[in-house]
């Protein structure tokens, strides 16, 4: 896979001059970021960071990874419905891990009043990455699945057309012709129309629940204009919007500044800074709503690190579908190893391995967002550290996957054009809706690729580290 654009490269005027148009398509195609200076206004924007070229993916795995998505959409909902399930999987994780335990409470007190919902949206996306580290053909090897705030389907639907730009002013017309579209921004609106269609009140809204600090707002903004395409009205709301001005009445249908929301698509709430006080109470007065929450609080704690290792496990994916035998192998040859460190001898003994080869595995605490994983000299010193203590509940341990590095160019604004050795990471986002028990919609809904330097262990787009990609299959 190394070298794809190598003889197009060769001199560097042919680079700058591919740079210049590369950003100014990147501008003309709204891949955009508000700037750090001012994450809250857009009278000053950037392009978001991008690839020069877009980066080789094995088409087998790539199409592996379409063909696995309507399955893991299954998966994950099923996983939302089985409250046995989620209370084993989390009970050492909740012990010590105080923000998985928060949720989980609200999660167990909207059980326990009834729900109000009926109507459930999930948008997920399941990542990947391409393992060479065995003899023969890379592997296509699951990271994590995300079930909220999955970003960046709306910059993805844009980067392909920024890419074939590029290519072409670098000679390759016929390469650039072969590059897929992608449109998640429709598939993702589409999921939420179908759910605001299925709540049955044409003059509610969907309510973007978004953060304090807003620099991906226009990623967002691709997903809301397909649904103003739509004729349906989209609020934008933090969470202290809905604790100073949120409401419900005796219905437990959810109001906001007076108008019914008929679905809540949170962008917002996956880490512990999240939320204060106030924030907590927020999201208990969302959760015990009627209105169609992506994700509810289930389906959140259904994309936890804990519950991935968990469904490694012998015969557990059989008992959460039963009967789907095709589903499962297709599920289970995407899954790397996968540790749990829970107290015992099982645990005891993977944590003694992982001190001793800590550049096999991969670290993982129970957080959403990138930045969190530790490898290396540092898993190392925090597992002596925890070893022998509860706290090593809160994390799992994964094998490290190991890709095959290519070379590209990674564009940042006021950053110097150099090449660096790369690997990339393949998102599938899919969607489904599920109406009581019936499940009307489910989907695998485009893709995101993303790149970093190999020097970054860990992080995505939003954490500073990745930038967005476009596969090019070979």
């Amino acid at each position: 896979m190394a070298g794809l654009w190598d003889a197009a490269l060769r001199g560097e005027a042919a680079v700058r001059r591919a740079a210049l148009a590369a950003v100014d398509a990147a501008l003309l195609e709204g891949v955009l970021m508000r700037t750090e200076a001012e994450p809250n206004a857009s009278d000053v924007v950037s392009y978001a960071p991008f690839t020069l070229l877009p980066s080789a993916v094995p088409s087998a795995l790539f199409r592996q990874a379409y063909a696995v998505q309507q399955d893991f959409n299954l998966l994950v909902d099923a996983i939302s419905q089985d409250g046995e399930f989620l209370e084993r999987a989390l009970a050492s994780t909740i012990k010590v891990d105080d923000f998985t335990a928060r949720l989980f409470r609200i999660h167990l007190q909207v059980l326990e009043e009834g729900l109000a919902q009926s109507v459930f949206l999930g948008i997920n996306r399941s990542d990947y990455m391409f393992d060479c580290g065995a003899p023969g053909a890379p592997a296509l090897k699951q990271i994590e699945i995300n079930t909220i705030a999955a970003s960046f389907g709306g910059l993805a639907s844009r980067t392909a057309a920024v890419h074939g730009r590029v290519l072409k002013e670098l000679g390759m017309a016929e390469e650039a012709s072969r590059l897929l579209p992608n449109n998640p921004s429709e598939g993702l609106a589409s999921g939420i129309a179908k759910a605001w269609e299925l709540y049955g009140s044409r003059s509610a809204v969907v309510m973007f629940l978004v953060e304090e600090v807003q620099r991906n707002i226009f990623d967002q903004r691709c997903v809301e204009n397909e649904l103003w395409n739509r004729n349906i009205r989209v609020i934008r709301k933090r969470f202290r919007d809905v604790f100073e001005k949120g409401s419900l009445d005796e219905a437990r249908r959810l109001y906001m500044d007076g108008q019914e929301v008929a679905v809540v698509y949170y962008r917002e709430g996956y880490v512990p800074k999240n939320y204060d006080q106030q924030n907590w109470e927020a999201r208990l007065l969302l959760e015990r709503s009627r209105a169609v929450k992506c994700p509810d609080i289930a389906t959140q704690l259904a994309g936890t690190k804990k519950v991935q290792q968990e469904l490694s496990r012998p015969g557990t994916l059989e008992k959460l579908l039963p009967g789907r035998t095709e589903a499962i192998a297709r599920i289970r040859a995407t899954f790397a190893g996968l540790y749990s460190l829970d107290m015992g001898e099982e645990g005891d003994k993977i944590a003694a391995t992982a001190i001793a080869n800590p550049d096999q595995f991969v670290l993982k605490p129970q957080r959403e967002g990138g930045g969190n994983n530790l490898y290396g000299e540092e898993l190392r010193q925090v597992l002596e550290k925890i070893k022998d203590s509860p706290e090593r509940t809160s994390y799992i341990l994964m094998d490290k996957i190991q890709p095959q590095p290519t070379r590209n160019y990674l564009l940042r604004a006021h950053s110097p054009l150099k090449a660096s050795e790369c690997i990339s990471e393949l998102g599938i986002f899919g969607v489904y809706v599920r109406q009581g028990k019936e499940l009307v919609m489910n989907e695998a809904a485009g893709h995101l690729l993303r790149t970093k330097a190999v020097e970054h262990a860990d992080g995505g787009v939003a954490a500073g580290v990745a930038v967005l990609d476009t596969p090019y299959l070979v």
